[in-house]
């Protein structure tokens, strides 16, 4: 697979700033199990390309800011970097030690992206996967250029699922629609995010690339994704029941080989912040 031409910079709007920040540190510490059992990983050649674009190299000093469960750090760590995990969730940041344990160039500390505990001046890149739209980031833009070396690089990295395209996909997302606690409020901060793009990186140049990325899921996996997201009726929850229900018609309706296909587009964002 290859990357899609490079564009230019997008056009922003004002900095995404949350006050409530819908309790973003604790939304996901009951998703845990379902996250690292569901969630799809990386393209690896998100580190072709920085390795390619930006001068990545093997050994570089490269910081995960909300980094979760690992998957994001995964193809880092195998590349050879130095890769530091930055996450608030306790049961998160246990999770990600336990999957990227085998990697003696891993490691975990607490953190937020506006609160990054290293020195100034420290790392090579900084990356954040299904991150960037919890972030306050008027905040964590001066954070990051506090501990980028000069000439450094940010990269911030989306699976985007597909919602349109197929019924399986126009399905799955009519169940988030009818099931989601707060999803329409999680979408729209996913379009603020990527609209203040331009004021995060300042005034250098920023630019995207699109990776296919497709996930293979039977029925325990399947569930386990969607009650991966933290907008969905937890157990418990009034609505729980009709979920699951649904849950099993759209599998049934949609399953080949006892599987289902839910497709991504993987958007790397990427640039040096000025």
């Amino acid at each position: 697979m290859s990357a899609a031409t490079p564009s230019t910079r997008v056009a922003g709007a004002a900095f995404g700033i949350y006050p409530t920040r819908m309790n973003s540190t604790l939304r996901f510490t009951d998703r845990v199990e379902n996250y690292v059992k569901a969630r799809p990983g990386y393209p690896c050649e998100i580190v072709s390309l920085l390795e390619r674009r930006c001068g990545l190299t093997h050994g570089a000093t490269l910081v995960d800011v909300g980094c979760g469960t690992g998957l994001l750090a995964k193809p880092f760590c195998e590349y050879g970097c130095r890769v530091i995990g930055i996450e608030p969730n306790a049961a998160m940041r246990k999770a990600g030690q336990q999957f990227l344990a085998a990697y003696p160039n891993f490691e975990m500390a607490e953190g937020t992206a506006e609160t990054v505990p290293l020195p100034g001046t420290s790392v090579d890149f900084i990356i954040a996967g299904q991150a960037f739209h919890w972030f306050n980031q008027k905040e964590a833009r001066h954070e990051f250029m506090r501990i980028l070396k000069p000439n450094g690089w940010t990269a911030l990295i989306w699976n985007d699922r597909e919602f349109t395209g197929s019924k399986f996909a126009e399905d799955y997302e009519n169940l988030l629609v009818r099931f989601g606690v707060d999803y329409a409020e999680v979408h729209q901060r996913g379009k603020i995010a990527v609209g203040s793009f331009e004021q995060f990186f300042g005034n250098s140049a920023f630019e995207q690339a699109t990776f296919p990325n497709d996930q293979q899921l039977d029925r325990d996996g399947f569930e386990a994704r969607i009650r991966s997201s933290s907008y969905m009726p937890a157990a418990g929850h009034p609505n729980f029941a009709a979920m699951l229900d649904e849950i099993d018609r759209i599998f049934a309706r949609h399953q080949k080989n006892s599987n289902v296909t839910v497709r991504y587009q993987t958007n790397v964002y990427y640039g040096q912040m000025s």
